[in-house]
């Protein structure tokens, strides 16, 4: 994928006000990594957003602010990439201005170019569903690590672009987060955006449909 044939998005896409707009516009957008020469990318189909410190799913909820979670605070268009259950390596943008610690999770997204090197990352034998569904493949596939935490997604070698596709409307669907049932009734948040039917898009079909 010649990327110089697509428009790099922009500081001023992730530096809004409203996590859930941009959360739903990630949607149909193309996560490029160029890690060590290897040329990957894939379009996103899933994302969660996550509201800092009045959102009690956030990693931030209270302004909890750790050696982990202090990336939450800098400036929008920077990945903030952590370890869950010690093993996956989730993907997540940050958003909105310093000291407002929005982030949304890439959950989701659908291989573009580079899947044998996407193989050979994730020890899969076949470019199956599987590869990228899931916020922990998403990363392995292209090849993102938490050693990759506050770099600037405005820089060749790991950056976001469009297009030009944006998804219908009505294919647009709107959940609950997934995985996030200690944060009460904001459990219940339909912070979740996905593409209708997409097959890289991770959970079950009753966590998939219109509520």
């Amino acid at each position: 994928m010649e990327t110089t044939a697509y428009q790099k998005l922009s500081s001023g896409f992730y530096n809004r006000p409203d996590v859930l707009t941009i959360a739903r516009e990630l949607l149909g957008k193309i996560i490029v990594t160029k890690f060590n020469g290897e040329l990957t990318s894939a379009r996103i189909v899933e994302t969660e957003a996550y509201a800092g410190v009045i959102d009690k799913a956030s990693h931030a909820y209270g302004g909890r602010r750790t050696a982990r979670t202090e990336i939450m605070y800098h400036e929008a268009g920077v990945a903030y990439v952590y370890l869950c259950y010690g093993i996956h390596q989730l993907f997540n943008i940050v958003t909105n201005e310093p000291d407002i610690p929005h982030a949304i999770l890439i959950r989701g997204a659908e291989p573009i170019t580079g899947v044998p090197v996407m193989l050979r990352r994730t020890g899969k034998k076949v470019a199956d569903f599987t590869l990228t569904r899931g916020p922990g493949n998403v990363s392995k596939a292209l090849g993102i690590t938490t050693g990759h935490t506050g770099e600037s997604l405005l820089e060749d070698e790991f950056h976001l672009v469009s297009d030009g596709f944006i998804p219908p409307a009505e294919d647009i669907i709107a959940t609950p987060r997934i995985g996030v049932d200690y944060a009460g009734a904001d459990a219940l948040l339909p912070y979740r955006f996905i593409i209708r039917s997409n097959k890289y898009v991770s959970g079950r079909p009753s966590q998939n449909s219109v509520r």
